[in-house]
């Protein structure tokens, strides 16, 4: 069997820009000085007069973008997740989230799979942060093509956004035909004994743990959940009443992330067991991408482990 072909979501943040750019003529893109790493220098190459390189001062790009937004233009801003949501929240909070300005922020190498970068750069916080801003949309795509679609999305959509992409290169599962709805979680699988939660680069490890856990008898249903805030609520209150259970895995710590956004709505709507796996609220470390994933437990392997667990408990 060939092997399923691989690119990173950043990939795909920085050829849906291109194609945005066709179609919204008054998009710019401003980056701080790592346009190689975000991808944003596939736009700059295109369309050069739109994109601006702000230097190592994410603060200041970040109020930049709510300059240019208050004109009426949509607006990009990218860098690191450590950066865009850590270094620069407070103008973020003040200069974008409080006055619903139509920015876009492109936050790359989210997460334990920066890998060698080492703790000061795995971010495992800024979906927590970013949710917790009113008005502000929080976006995890799982592979290139919804990154992608996910940006050409915001061609129509209002207000502040958060979208957030990894580094590491993750299988490609959805098709050239893949539209991408903000707010709507996508079954991957169905399946009635238990529910797997999957954001970002976790949802191609849920599908190939239930896949797993099929050939052991547990029929596990697999929701990738692409949009943390809003989240899909009629989804995640489905899944708990008919498979009783529900397992989340992100590459995010489990304090805030997806597993507290679907603890919320389960806890309000059809309190069933909601089981957590993350980054289990300590720092990362240096290391390669995919060894890491392993030893915090951000694998298939374990996620088979942890649910076989649950059923039978």
């Amino acid at each position: 069997m060939a092997e399923q072909v691989k690119r990173a979501t950043r990939e795909g943040y920085g050829d849906g820009l291109c194609e945005l750019a066709e179609i919204r003529p008054d998009m710019v893109v401003l980056d701080a000085d790592l346009s190689a790493a975000t991808k944003t220098s596939v736009f700059k190459k295109a369309y050069p007069e739109r994109h601006f390189n702000c230097g190592i001062s994410e603060q200041n790009m970040m109020g930049v973008a709510s300059g240019i937004a208050s004109t009426g233009r949509l607006v990009f801003a990218s860098s690191f997740a450590m950066f865009a949501a850590g270094r620069a929240f407070e103008i973020i909070r003040n200069s974008i989230a409080y006055p619903q300005l139509n920015v876009k922020i492109g936050a790359t190498h989210g997460g334990i799979s920066v890998g060698e970068d080492g703790a000061t750069h795995q971010c495992c916080e800024d979906v927590a942060i970013m949710r917790a801003l009113p008005n502000m949309t929080v976006i995890v795509p799982a592979d290139y093509v919804e990154a992608k679609a996910a940006v050409m999305a915001m061609a129509n959509f209002e207000g502040p956004t958060y979208l957030r992409f990894g580094r590491l290169a993750v299988p490609i599962f959805n098709g050239d035909d893949y539209k991408f709805e903000v707010g709507k979680g996508i079954t991957m699988k169905d399946g009635k004994d238990i529910t797997i939660i999957a954001s970002g680069l976790m949802v191609a490890e849920a599908v190939e743990a239930a896949q797993a856990l099929h050939e052991q008898g547990i029929d596990a249903r697999v929701i990738n959940i692409h949009t943390i805030k809003p989240i899909d609520r009629d989804i995640i209150v489905k899944a708990a009443k008919e498979t009783g259970k529900i397992v989340t895995v992100e590459e995010h710590n489990i304090i805030g992330g997806l597993g507290s956004a679907v603890g919320d709505v389960v806890l309000e709507e059809c309190p069933v067991p909601v089981i957590k796996i993350g980054v289990n609220d300590v720092y990362g470390h240096s290391g390669p991408a995919k060894v890491l994933l392993k030893e915090f437990g951000l694998c298939a392997e374990n996620i088979v482990n942890v649910v076989k667990a649950a059923v039978k408990n």
